[in-house]
């Protein structure tokens, strides 16, 4: 799976930190959430496209 996380955080000049926070999780979940390293659960992706106002879809993409 891919993702706009980073490229969306960057839009909101957010750091990694910062959009933790927001989400009530740690900064090193974001992280590896950019890094492709770790899957969000389905509740915060959701949180995640709703903070960003953008579709679930449009934030994590599914390579075939």
């Amino acid at each position: 799976m891919t993702n706009l996380v980073k490229v969306e955080r960057a839009r909101h000049d957010l750091t990694q930190a910062q959009l933790a926070d927001e989400l009530g999780v740690s900064r090193q979940t974001i992280h590896a959430i950019e890094r492709n390293k770790f899957n969000p659960s389905v509740i915060l992706a959701i949180k995640m496209a709703r903070f960003f106002k953008v579709t679930v879809e449009y934030l994590f993409d599914i390579e075939e």
